[in-house]
């Protein structure tokens, strides 16, 4: 885990009726993420297939547009928020990582989940099966992602998948850390202290609310035999970018109050800002006082 604070950038990959129906991501693209990238630790982009408001909205596919973007900024971390796994089959999945972390030089991490929405899996004729099969099949999924990234002939045989032979050449260098995003404390949280190098966890609720999250987290690690400081901790919030110094000093008191309660990495999602003046305001009074003050 990297000392300090890390903040990551959020790029919408849809178009609406906000953005004249370009997809956001190609606008910040241009004329956003030239100047946000170079302050931040990580770009990420959502694994949907259509939006939320109209399925005649563009909304670009999460595998093909963070490739894109890798190619166009050499020096940031890449992850989707997140894959559902059961979009794609899980050897396919392990094979486009690795190919991505070798064509990145070992920038990508795996953002992954058991999915959620119903109604865009049913549509793309995909199964989508009780919450605690998807989980169950999830964790088949990441055990057969680090085999096929670390050996040549892997095989696994398991409830839900198989893979004989399955070849992830080139291996990567590096070994791509796996962030899990989840919420649900039965299931969800104790497979993320089971398996994650990064947990990506819903700040949604009460303080009290997040600490027993972490809480549970923590335990199941223990009861792993692993570290629990070795799982990152992050959350997304979704933030208007400050306007004025004011709305920048609420910013950092709210996200120093996050860092307290344990958040390491935050994930923001600022929407569609027209221009850099404010991104250039967070870094400068937020971003950069926050990192001073929690620098590991």
């Amino acid at each position: 885990m990297a000392n300090g604070l890390r903040f990551g950038w959020l790029s919408p990959v849809i178009g609406n009726r906000w953005s004249d129906h370009q997809p956001i991501v190609m606008y910040q693209e241009q004329h956003i993420l030239p100047t946000a990238l170079p302050h931040f630790d990580s770009l990420w982009i959502a694994d949907h297939f259509y939006g939320f408001d109209a399925k005649t909205d563009p909304f670009m596919e999460g595998w093909t547009t963070l490739t894109w973007l890798a190619a166009k900024f050499p020096d940031v971390l890449l992850c989707h928020h997140v894959l559902g796994h059961g979009y794609r089959p899980p050897a396919l999945t392990a094979k486009m990582a690795s190919t991505l972390q070798t064509l990145s030089g070992g920038r990508f991490i795996l953002g992954i989940g058991a999915g959620w929405r119903e109604d865009e899996y049913l549509a793309y004729g995909y199964d989508f099966p009780r919450p605690a099969v998807r989980f169950a099949q999830l964790e088949e999924v990441i055990h057969i992602c680090r085999a096929m990234w670390t050996d040549p002939d892997p095989t696994f045989e398991g409830e839900y998948f198989q893979i004989h032979g399955a070849a992830a050449s080139p291996l990567p260098d590096v070994v791509p850390p796996i962030c899990i995003g989840a919420s649900g404390e039965q299931i969800g949280l104790p497979l993320v202290g089971r398996l994650a190098d990064i947990w990506n966890g819903s700040s949604r609720g009460t303080d009290d609310d997040w600490r027993r999250r972490v809480e549970i987290v923590q335990s199941a690690a223990i009861a792993a035999g692993r570290d629990p400081a070795a799982i990152e901790i992050s959350t997304t919030l979704e933030r208007a970018l400050p306007e004025d110094d004011a709305q920048a000093a609420e910013l950092l008191d709210f996200l120093a109050h996050k860092a307290d309660l344990g958040v390491q990495h935050f994930v923001m999602d600022f929407g569609h800002p027209p221009t850099t003046e404010p991104v250039l305001r967070f870094v400068e009074q937020v971003m950069t006082p926050l990192r001073a003050q929690y620098h590991g």
